[in-house]
């Protein structure tokens, strides 16, 4: 649902954490367990397994289905925007307790969209994710 290079917000998406931030996407099918995939001092996905293996989330606008694995995952999240190599927000179809409250304590911007806008974004589109605005994610 496109109207005018923006998403028309529904009752299903969220904001979980607020922001505004550009930034061009990097897209996952693959849930992410942020303890067991993420390298949190570069910000690299290590997991051979992974379709993002050997691809920085840094400085990107992550775009995911959902997370996955231990709770610790959260304190990963908080790690990799401490290192600076985090990405700039997240945005995912079902945003689970171990990644909305790892983009809380680091103030990473994290919305929930549906299932027919996250198969729409693409890796490499730039966007505008303004979390104030009545369409947040915009694209530029």
């Amino acid at each position: 649902i496109i109207k005018r290079n923006c998403w028309r917000w529904n009752k299903m998406n969220k904001i979980l954490v607020s922001g505004k931030v550009e930034g061009i996407i990097l897209k996952s099918n693959d849930p992410i367990n942020f303890l067991g995939t993420v390298d949190k001092k570069t910000g690299i996905i290590s997991d051979k397994n992974h379709n993002l293996f050997e691809k920085s989330i840094k400085d990107s606008i992550l775009v995911f289905p959902s997370g996955i694995g231990s709770s610790v995952g959260a304190y990963t999240i908080y790690s990799i925007k401490s290192n600076n190599t985090a990405p700039l927000a997240m945005i995912c179809k079902k945003a689970d307790l171990t990644v909305a409250t790892g983009c809380a304590l680091a103030n990473i911007p994290l919305i929930t969209i549906s299932d027919k806008e996250f198969e729409s974004i693409k890796t490499g589109m730039k966007i505008l994710l303004d979390t104030d605005s009545t369409n947040p994610i915009h694209y530029q």
